[in-house]
């Protein structure tokens, strides 16, 4: 049964926000986070985006305006973001006990059994997650998902709402769907907001307005059912249950070059370790492996770019198996005398654990069964005890990162060694 009313609770600016919980002196400072391998800006503090420096921008674009407004960088720091995230997720848990996590900042609860003003106790969630955590979020409540995401947007985007708006009132709806253009719908992309004003609707009060059988005879089930819910009529499942990955991704792009097939291989293994270690911990099989390697699009006198994929007969989760296929697959695409600027590893066709699957006697992967599962679980407990110190000579002495951080903040929540200290 869907909740009646739901809440989407949203972490502001959630990187910029977790460099800023052990570094009070940067409060209304502008602050940007990077990406990996510090190429693009991929978190920006409200004082960055005043300044016009847009999302993924590619640093080199904006050093000058970095220089003038003396914009403070940090290199990405995901283990201290995926920390603080958990701690957000689990603090959630003292107000409902269903909570549908929708990304590292984002979660939807279900308000069903709490107090009759809902406004009152989303300030609640708001100012008790900033005094448990230290992380500002806003709070945006209605009967559907995407009425939520919808008062959340207003939430951040009217400061006079003190970051929590109940959409629930319908004078209060009107005026949020009037004032807000089509495409700030959750699921609304550019494809989608063009079209639709193409048809002469611009904003979330005109495509509500819309009956279902107008929107299905230009549009597919999508934007039917983004319809329904902003009518509220509940259609996106509430599932406090989180999802395993259907694919994993590990991928860089390098600031130095890669030229040897050696180098590559190396650097893959590390991206299949990695991956494998994820697939792992969701306690999942795969029966797919891909890779992708490919020169800089701007290097127009020997761009390259190619893929590869290798179909298992029997899905497996041993690195060793996953380490074979990643080689072979590069064997088969490399090609000398390139400059590989990107590679990647994909695991893809995810399963979960078996007791009963039958295994492929003369398939490739054949480090197979209850004698590998065990040898990864004690490969997996002894890296995650001792940082990765046991690893494979396939990868030669390659790590995930590719370079050295710009400014890469400490561990504060997740090493002993790197705890804040006060003064």
């Amino acid at each position: 049964m869907a909740p009646k009313n739901i809440a989407l609770v949203d972490c502001n600016n959630f990187y910029v926000s977790c460099e800023r919980l052990f570094r009070p002196d940067l409060a209304e400072k502008p602050v940007a986070v990077l990406s990996n391998n510090d190429g693009c800006i991929v978190a920006r503090s409200q004082e960055v985006k005043r300044l016009g420096i847009k999302m993924a921008v590619p640093l080199y674009q904006v050093k000058h305006l970095v220089k003038q407004h003396n914009i403070q960088l940090f290199s990405s720091n995901y283990t201290l973001y995926a920390d603080l995230s958990a701690r957000i997720m689990q603090s959630l848990e003292a107000f409902s006990p269903n909570v549908d996590v929708y990304s590292i900042d984002e979660a939807f609860i279900d308000l069903d059994s709490q107090y009759a003003d809902l406004k009152s106790q989303g300030f609640d969630i708001k100012n008790s997650l900033f005094r448990w955590v230290g992380i500002p979020v806003s709070v945006g409540i209605g009967p559907t998902k995407t009425l939520a995401k919808l008062a959340n947007y207003a939430a951040k985007k009217w400061p006079n709402s003190g970051g929590v708006v109940d959409i629930n009132e319908p004078l209060r709806r009107q005026k949020i769907m009037q004032r807000t253009e089509v495409g700030e719908v959750w699921g609304v992309g550019r494809q989608y907001r063009q079209k639709l004003n193409q048809l002469g609707i611009y904003t979330v009060w005109e495509l509500q307005a819309q009956s279902t059988c107008f929107i299905r005879q230009y549009f597919n089930i999508g934007l039917v059912q983004i319809v329904q819910e902003l009518q509220g009529r509940p259609v996106h499942a509430f599932n406090p249950i989180a999802k395993a990955k259907q694919q994993i991704v590990c991928s860089r792009s390098f600031k130095k070059k890669l030229h040897s097939q050696k180098e590559l291989a190396q650097t893959l293994s590390v991206f299949c370790l990695r991956s494998a270690e994820k697939l792992r911990a969701q306690q999942g099989f795969v029966k797919q492996v891909s890779i992708f390697i490919c020169s800089s699009p701007f290097d127009h006198e020997c761009t390259y770019s190619e893929k590869a994929h290798y179909r298992l007969k029997s899905a497996t989760q041993d690195s060793r198996d996953l380490l074979k296929i990643v080689r072979n697959l590069l064997s088969q695409i490399y090609k000398s005398g390139i400059a590989y600027q990107q590679a990647g590893v994909v695991l893809s066709d995810i399963h979960p654990r078996h007791e009963n699957q039958q295994y492929d006697l003369f398939s490739l992967e054949n480090s197979q069964g209850n004698k590998s599962n065990q040898l990864m679980k004690t490969l997996d407990d002894i890296n995650s005890r001792f940082n990765n110190k046991l690893s494979f000579a396939s990868i030669g002495n390659k790590t995930l990162q590719q370079s050295l951080p710009i400014n890469r903040s400490k561990a504060y929540t997740t090493n002993w060694n790197e705890l804040a200290s006060v003064k």
